[in-house]
């Protein structure tokens, strides 16, 4: 009988299992991978890359027709009443295009690139989140997309034109014991032993569309392979048809909101996958699924954006017409400095997103960070203004819109859309991961050159030549990094140049301050991560204040520049907070609830009923 693994030996193998299946080597530039490093490169932000004008056009008769067919065919409420969207809505849908795409013409596809896909799912998540939510699951992260990345031509000519024929597709990767700690994974397939294919068994957890899929791309535990003369965890993506003998949908899962998507539990009980059906190679399937969401992950901020967007909509109309205290709402200082904030992010968060965007369809450079600043930036932030514009509603913020209908009052969903908005943080990566996934890309460069010191198995020999290497870049990079520059943009806005010089020159100080963090903790860093969240947080402050400066230099309109300069403000001031929080809270923090959950404050608990 082997012996339980230690916690400590569980996040090695976790760690292990995480690192071999990052990209390791980046090969493109990124803005924000400079920006950890204390560099400010405009030329990868500046001039806003804005979408092709002929690549706009060929979307804008399809997402027309689709915006008749919403209108037409989608009643959100009723949806959400239903928890279904309507048969005959789907099969409108189907034929205008919307479940493919992003699928290659030359497969039946209407071929879109990411901007455009981008629109239609925006446009989409404004009406109706549900259905924004399958053709996210259907595409995004769905056969379709995987399987361009990584398919073989077989595979593409048997799957895409089912895809774009109206065919359901869904990503199976999350379990019960296995979210963000692939490590965890127990759905395991075993080789047949005639050699032909697989044996699939296990189950997958809030599986968006796998209760309706045709076809699945799932991700399962393979035989070990021997590495460095230890066992390593091999996690493989295979493509699995339902229909095939041993699938089973065992639940489909209610949620705060979304009634109608489709996500639960799924099993599979000795299910043969064919060896052709192996997607990339075996021991690929977490870093395919990495891969995937870099890109896949895209489709959450622009939603987030199509929903911030409503909301302003919203608070600007009602701020306008609900007069209290002698005049318009909007006009007294407590609502308008909340609605100065929801316009000014809603235009940081689409710069983020439109970036992010552009950067996938270009293909010149590295976006994995870009991708996920954004996903957490406007994940977080749609939330709040979600919340605030609740807020500004009052009662009728927390009244359905159903019930305001019904008694004749002026309607907004804002009840749905804040339920909605909180799922946006948890999926396709939660913050905490996505803060965890930032770090160890801006401590990349550092672990390159000192990761001998760190390792514990590390040779004398290793760890001197680890030395001798920091010793020959930090302290010349030290002394640059104190260094001023004044270089500016063409074109940038005088009331924005303060705010450009404050991102050039706090870039530097990021860069010290996480260099200065990898020398005094060494290995313990990564247990830091509430401070590694708040570096993050502070690179992806700056980040967005750049995209936001370049993007009103290149619009050159008053509107822009005002709601630029606003977010700076907020951006420079979360940043002065964030940089005032002690190290020693953490502690105090971290120790309050390691007491916590051995049983030190249950008097608080005190007083209520138990389950």
């Amino acid at each position: 009988m082997s012996k339980p693994r230690t916690d400590a030996e569980a996040r090695a193998e976790a760690m292990e299992v995480a690192e071999s299946a990052r990209e390791e080597v980046r090969t493109k530039p990124s803005f924000a991978a400079e920006l950890f490093l204390g560099k400010l490169d405009a030329e990868l932000v500046h001039p806003f890359p804005e979408q092709d004008a002929a690549d706009r056009a060929k979307a804008d008769d399809i997402l027309a027709e689709l915006e008749a067919v919403l209108r037409e065919e989608i009643d959100p409420d009723q949806v959400e009443r239903d928890r279904e969207i309507p048969e005959q809505a789907m099969r409108r849908l189907h034929e205008v295009g919307a479940f493919r795409l992003k699928i290659p013409e030359e497969h039946g596809g209407l071929g879109f690139s990411q901007t455009n896909y981008a629109r239609a799912v925006a446009l989409t998540a404004s009406w109706c989140g549900s259905l924004a939510i399958w053709m996210s699951g259907h595409q995004s992260i769905g056969v379709s997309t995987p399987l361009k990345l990584f398919g073989t031509e077989e595979q593409k000519a048997k799957y895409l034109p089912r895809m774009a024929g109206g065919e359901l597709s869904a990503f199976a990767l999350t379990e019960r014991e296995a979210g963000s700690d692939p490590a965890r994974m127990q759905t395991y397939a075993e080789p047949d032993p005639d050699g032909d294919g697989w044996i699939l068994n296990g189950e997958k957890l809030w599986c968006t569309n796998g209760p309706k899929a045709d076809v699945l791309i799932v991700m399962a535990r393979t035989p070990d392979k021997i590495v460095k003369g230890k066992p390593r965890k091999q996690i493989s993506a295979f493509i699995v048809e339902t229909s095939w003998p041993g699938f089973e949908v065992v639940h489909r899962c209610d949620f705060m909101g979304y009634g109608a998507i489709q996500s639960g539990v799924l099993k599979f009980e000795n299910l043969r996958v064919p060896k052709e059906n192996l997607l990339w190679h075996e021991g690929q399937g977490l870093k395919l699924a990495l891969i995937t969401l870099n890109t896949g992950r895209l489709t959450l901020p622009a939603t987030n954006v199509a929903v911030a967007k409503q909301c302003t909509r919203i608070v600007r109309s009602w701020a306008r017409a609900r007069a209290q205290w002698g005049g318009p709402i909007g006009t007294h200082e407590a609502v308008a400095v909340q609605l100065g904030w929801i316009a000014s992010h809603t235009f940081a968060m689409e710069a983020l997103s439109d970036y992010a965007n552009r950067l996938a369809d270009r293909g010149d450079t590295d976006l994995r960070l870009e991708a996920a600043m954004a996903k957490m930036f406007c994940s977080e932030v749609v939330f709040q203004i979600a919340d605030r514009t609740l807020q500004i509603r009052g009662g009728r913020g927390y009244e359905t819109y159903e019930s305001l209908k019904a008694r004749g009052a002026v309607a907004y969903p804002v009840e749905r859309l804040f339920r909605e908005a909180r799922l946006n943080s948890i999926v396709e990566g939660t913050s905490e991961v996505m803060r965890l996934f930032l770090a160890r890309e801006a401590l990349d460069p550092h672990l390159q050159r000192l990761g001998a010191l760190a390792r514990p198995d590390s040779t004398l020999g290793e760890k001197a030549k680890a030395l001798l290497k920091g010793a020959g870049h930090y302290p010349v990079w030290y002394v640059k990094s104190w260094l001023p520059t004044f270089e500016m943009p063409d074109g940038i806005p005088t009331v924005l140049r303060r705010h450009w010089r404050y991102v050039r020159r706090n870039g530097k100080r990021l860069a010290r301050r996480i260099t200065y963090a990898m020398f005094r903790h060494g290995p313990s860093l990564e247990n830091r991560q509430a401070r590694l969240g708040r570096l993050v947080d502070e690179a992806t402050n700056l980040t967005a204040m750049a995209l936001c400066i370049s993007r009103a230099a290149s619009r050159g309109d008053d509107a822009s520049r005002e709601l630029a300069d606003l977010f700076c403000h907020h951006a420079r001031t979360r940043i002065k907070l964030q940089r005032a929080i002690s190290p020693s809270l953490d502690r105090v923090g971290l120790r309050v609830a390691t007491k916590m959950i051995s049983g030190r404050y249950t008097e608080l608990e005190r007083g209520i009923m138990n389950d």
